[in-house]
């Protein structure tokens, strides 16, 4: 490792590009489901049919992971994270050309390969360039993307789709994704294993390195919340425009901007201030950045309901900024715990195991799940099952705290 590698000067450069190729990542995720009502109507899908596409692309991306993070762990992080972009941002510019459902099905499931190439290697190396004591403020500014990205996503597929068509939102979005993959190929890896490291990760199989993490209790615990919380969260993600466009009766346009504007500020106000409390919680106790998210979890659980249910559009909105900024305080928090719990050298096989799980368990099925029932019961009804879901992470969360000590001296030692 060069030394300038990890000076002040260049952590923050790498942070700061790292966090913009994150804000594209969310914004070609999240720009499909603003333009929900647009393709519905274009290709004339049930609400079921719609979800699938968002499941399609998750399906791919949790599967591609274990897989891309074992890579990521015993080859050039730079190069697969790169690659990856490229991927993700054509497919997304092709998805404009989609001349039917089928093809973009296909262009969104290729979508999730690219985006799991980053994902399993992007929070390990942003975590390297800074110290083990700011990690929980350095991951939330780059968990930023996401309340920023996805809100990103919202207005710009809610206003081009408006303006001129779904197809023009997904070519306009795409397209910047191929520079960064050139500027991020440069990017120099602040962390760079030694010999003998590398030679026992040569030699350790695939299904070796995932069993051990398998025995890592913290780790199981902490990933089984996220996949809750990812489980209401995608599903809000997905359907909220649709339900301000149904419930409220807001156009595309408006209902995207108004969502996108709520969750950019609760995503923002609320990730840093997780990320900040995380930090300063997690000086006094090893369980720190766990009690933080729990109780972020618990708080927002019958405000998310209340979001759901009222029945104004004032009410619903409030409601729905302040369920997303306590939603948004484990952000942060519980990605710096896989950090923790995780030794260096299986670090983005980590994350290549958690989101298989999160997603597996979390957005992969629920916006079909939300789908299927709102044709059952209607939207709003099936969207009360999410804050269930919000309150079942809580749960997870304070259940790791009997655990996290030991499992964060454990990886120091490896």
């Amino acid at each position: 490792m060069t030394n300038d590698s990890r000076s002040p000067a260049y952590s923050r450069y790498a942070l700061a590009l790292l966090l913009a190729v994150n804000l594209l990542n969310y914004i070609d995720r999240q720009v499909l489901y603003a333009v929900f009502p647009l393709i519905k109507a274009d290709f004339a899908l049930s609400d079921t049919a719609l979800g699938l596409l968002g499941s399609a692309f998750m399906v791919c991306y949790m599967c591609s992971a274990p897989l891309l993070g074992w890579l990521g762990d015993r080859g050039n992080r730079i190069s697969l994270a790169s690659c990856g972009i490229a991927v993700w941002s054509l497919a997304t510019a092709l998805s404009g050309f989609a001349p039917g459902y089928r093809s973009l099905l296909a262009a969104r499931t290729v979508v999730g390969i690219g985006e799991a190439s980053f994902g399993t290697v992007s929070p390990g190396l942003v975590a390297d360039f800074f110290s083990k004591e700011r990690r929980g403020r350095v991951l939330s500014y780059f968990y930023l993307a996401i309340p920023v990205g996805s809100a990103i996503g919202y207005l710009l597929g809610g206003l081009l789709g408006y303006h001129f068509g779904w197809r023009s939102a997904f070519l306009l979005v795409g397209a910047p994704g191929l520079f960064l993959a050139v500027v991020v190929w440069f990017l120099r890896d602040p962390k760079k294993p030694d010999s003998a490291l590398r030679v026992r990760q040569n030699h350790t199989s695939l299904a070796t390195g995932y069993v051990a993490l398998f025995k890592n209790r913290s780790f199981v615990v902490n990933t089984l919340a996220m996949a809750a919380m990812t489980f209401a969260m995608g599903g809000l993600a997905q359907w909220m425009p649709s339900f301000l466009n149904r419930v409220h009766h807001l156009d595309v346009a408006r209902g995207n901007t108004l969502f996108g504007v709520i969750t950019v500020l609760a995503g923002i106000s609320g990730t840093l201030t997780g990320g900040w409390l995380g930090d300063r919680r997690q000086r006094k106790t090893l369980s720190g950045y766990l009690q933080v998210s729990g109780w972020g979890f618990l708080v927002g659980t019958p405000i998310a309901i209340y979001a759901i249910s009222a029945e104004s559009l004032t009410g619903s909105l409030t409601a729905m900024f302040f369920a997303e900024f306590f939603l948004f305080f484990n952000t942060g928090p519980l990605n710096t715990v896989i950090v923790n719990v995780s030794s260096s050298g299986c670090r983005a096989m980590a994350f290549a195991v958690n989101i298989f799980f999160i997603h597996a368990l979390g957005d992969a099925v629920s916006p079909t799940i939300l789908g299927w029932l709102s044709d059952q019961w209607g939207l709003q009804s099936a969207l009360l099952l999410t804050p269930a879901a919000i309150a079942i992470a809580a749960g997870f969360c304070f259940l790791c705290t009997r655990f996290i000590r030991q499992d964060m001296e454990a990886a120091e030692k490896l």
